[in-house]
């Protein structure tokens, strides 16, 4: 009996009255969970939305920046040039008319024709006497320049001089860059040489400058008057005069991103002068150690957005269709339902996928947004490769550039001037040489392609070869750093004279005894990277170690593990560094170079099966590297 009366009260629900009920219900309880969820879906969306907006911003400031480098660069590349020719033999001879100076000019004419358009040499009575300009602009030879502020401010200063925006003849707004040529026995003043860019050509080369539509870029010299701009209405014209202000209706919000800007310091700022919102970034540039020049890139809010649409528009469809399959499973349970009640169990059973459904939902989002953070930092980590990568291949490229040019004009005064170019040009192309063997590390490390050439081999004789390498390197006449295999007492304390000389000679004659009899490690292993990490160590503690012993070591460890150790006297590890010791980039600023040679050199002895460490010195300065590699076997010779 009560088997049949539930049967029968599961099946009145249907019939009658109490079925308008249950269909009442049913539309209330759906149209309450859509409600709910494009509540939820709207609240979902402005997140995502500001979230992808926060990222266009943050990469349109990291290409303002970089905009602004190569402008610099490219900027101080034509100073270079005028430097150069100033410090000429024929100039400092005070020929600025000759037919070979005039082929110097023209030779460097050629090098820089991409960013000017007229070099030319003012002589010390103020009269071009060389101008070298692109085809069919108008040669300005034997023309008296003595009202030009430029020329008269460098003749005054004798100093560089990188001039605000003015108008030319033709009408074209442009720049003037004045070098002085000033003697360097005498310090007599003989004249100018300079360049001419025309902004329009020079600025357009880095961004759109002539459709406000779309993301476009504006400029100013450091009279924060116009130079560059799609609203050609406004070259010439000062950012803060009052007819400018009132064509943007005295922005409070732009008014103050301009001033921080116009004062050395890169910033951002989201505002609306009437014709729609723009998200504009601006930056310095620095030339001679001044900010001389401003760019902005301004983006029209909407074509953010209109990206962001596309990508909120995709996920509703789909959130959308999950929500339809969702709500038509429901639909036909209930015609299921209305047909044959005994299906309850079968309810239960589709509701309780529903919710296992939507944790799984849940799961895939929370692992998307973590996916999607990882992205970010890994294209932050990329970003920033780039950056350190193009300022350390630029550091040593500008020398080489300028001093072999300098070195093929032949205009040196003596065999020592030429013997100390090559110096500094062969001392940047090793360092160049290293920065790209570095780089090309890291590319194999992220890409996985690095590969190991193993063979069998003596570790012991590779740290001998090194420490006699380094010793060699780093040995000078006050002996302040030394570079062992060990540590013997004895010899810790320093001696003078005579004496200290013979301790000296009789430290290297044991470590050549060391060297000879000790007994042979044997591993399998790429020697190249092997020696490539004990150099990265012993240079790393070169770098930090003024004075005192830097001591090589290996030991056995249960004749499984052969432990290789470097250990310093040097200033020690800053415990906020230590975390980060073997992660890219892990460097302070005051050290110099890349941070990455730490990373490749556990990565190489990681893909040896073996593992890396540091730690600070318990009872005297300075710190300790380790790294173990799985041994081979041992003999004794």
């Amino acid at each position: 009996m009560p088997e049949k009366y539930s049967s029968f009260k599961i099946k009145s629900i249907f019939y009658g009255r109490d079925k308008v009920i249950a269909i009442i219900s049913i539309v209330l309880i759906i149209s309450t969970f859509y409600g709910l969820f494009f509540s939820f879906q709207d609240i979902s969306e402005g997140n995502v939305k500001n979230n992808l907006f926060a990222q266009q911003r943050d990469r349109q400031i990291m290409a303002t920046r970089n905009l602004s480098q190569h402008i610099t660069s490219d900027l101080g590349l034509v100073e270079a040039r005028l430097e150069g020719l100033s410090n000429s033999i024929y100039f400092q001879q005070e020929d600025l008319t000759s037919n070979k100076t005039k082929t110097l000019v023209q030779t460097n004419f050629l090098k820089i024709a991409g960013i000017v358009y007229h070099l030319f040499v003012v002589d010390k009575n103020n009269i071009v006497t060389i101008d070298i300009s692109t085809k069919g602009a108008k040669t300005f030879v034997g023309t008296d320049v003595s009202q030009s502020q430029h020329v008269m401010q460098a003749e005054k200063t004798r100093e560089p001089v990188f001039s605000n925006g003015y108008v030319g003849i033709d009408g074209k707004t442009r720049i003037g860059i004045i070098y002085p040529v000033i003697n360097r026995q005498t310090g007599k003043y003989l004249g100018v040489v300079g360049a001419v860019v025309p902004v329009v050509q020079f600025f357009s080369k880095y961004e759109n400058i002539y459709n406000i539509e779309s993301q476009f870029l504006v400029a100013y010299d450091k009279n924060k008057n116009y130079i560059a701009t799609p609203r050609t209405q406004l070259l010439g014209k000062n950012f803060f005069a009052n007819d400018v202000q009132e064509f943007f209706h005295h922005n409070q919000i732009q008014n103050n991103l301009y001033q921080q800007v116009f004062s050395g310091k890169p910033g951002y700022a989201v505002y609306d002068f009437g014709s729609g919102e723009r998200l504009n970034t601006g930056y310095p540039i620095f030339l001679s150690g001044k900010p001389t020049y401003f760019v902005f890139v301004i983006t029209p809010t909407t074509t953010i957005y209109s990206q962001v649409a596309k990508v909120l528009f995709s996920q509703r469809i789909e959130t959308f269709s999950l929500l339809a399959g969702a709500t038509l499973a429901i639909v036909v349970l209930i015609v299921f339902l209305i047909k044959w009640s005994s299906l309850s169990e079968e309810v239960k059973r589709r509701g309780k996928e529903l919710e296992e459904a939507n944790k799984e939902l849940e799961i895939a989002n929370k692992q998307l947004s973590l996916s999607n953070e990882q992205l970010k930092i890994r294209e932050k980590a990329q970003q920033e490769f780039i950056n350190i990568a193009a300022h350390e291949l630029r550091t040593p490229i500008q020398p080489i550039i300028g001093l072999s040019e300098v070195l093929r004009s032949r205009n040196l005064e003596g065999q020592s001037q030429q013997e100390n170019i090559l110096d500094v040009i062969i001392r940047n192309a090793k360092r160049l040489q290293r920065l790209s063997q570095v780089i090309l590390d890291i590319t194999r490390i992220e890409s996985g392609l690095l590969k190991l050439n193993k063979e069998r081999f003596n570790l012991k004789q590779v740290i001998f070869d090194t420490v006699d390498d380094y010793r060699n390197h780093v040995r000078n006449p006050n002996g302040n750093v030394r570079i062992v295999y060990g540590i013997d007492k004895e010899e810790e304390t320093p001696q003078g004279g005579g004496r200290g000389q013979q301790r000296q000679e009789q430290l290297l004659h044991k470590q050549r005894l060391i060297r000879d009899n000790t007994s042979i490690v044997l591993i399998e292993a790429d020697k190249v990277r092997i020696t490539q990490v004990i150099d990265n160590l012993v240079s790393n503690a070169l770098k930090f170690t003024k004075e005192g012993t830097i001591s090589l070591s290996l030991q056995s460890n249960d004749k499984s593990q052969a432990v290789v150790s470097v250990k310093d006297s040097g200033q020690g590890i800053d415990p906020s560094m230590l975390p980060k010791l073997f992660t890219k980039f892990a460097t302070k600023s005051e050290f110099g170079g890349t941070g990455l040679g730490l990373f490749i050199s556990k990565n190489i002895i990681e893909a040896h099966g073996g593992k890396i460490w540091a730690e600070n010195n318990t009872n005297e300065k300075g710190a300790t590297f380790y790294f173990s590699l799985p041994l081979l076997g041992s003999s004794t010779q």
